[in-house]
């Protein structure tokens, strides 16, 4: 039972990596993805590519898990592949970052 319970303790890792993808078309989408992120206890960094969408994390498996994190920015109002914003979560973001209106992403292109 010992050597059952040390190996579960050593197969999380304090420093996983992992990548999710998050919707959102701005600097400020960036800004509350990562600070929302960042909140969640066991994440230690938090980056979001405004091109790729992609976040890039290192978080204490020990923790954190990736469903938690995606629900933390979920709750500020930004769907990941797992885990779609609630209508009221999304509708309280800045217009500019409505990032499910075609029309915004379109100003964002250019």
């Amino acid at each position: 039972m010992t050597v059952l319970l040390t190996s579960l303790s050593f197969a999380q890792n304090k420093n996983a990596k992992a990548t999710i993808e998050v919707d959102g078309v701005c600097l400020m989408c960036k800004d509350r993805i990562e600070k929302a992120a960042i909140r969640t206890k066991g994440v230690k960094s938090a980056i979001w590519n405004v091109e790729t969408h992609e976040l890039k994390l290192i978080y204490d498996e020990r923790k954190t898990d990736l469903d938690t994190i995606s629900k933390s920015i979920a709750a500020v109002g930004h769907d990941t592949k797992t885990i779609k914003a609630t209508d009221e979560a999304y509708n309280a973001v800045h217009p500019c970052c409505k990032y499910r209106d075609e029309a915004v992403q379109d100003d964002h292109k250019n």
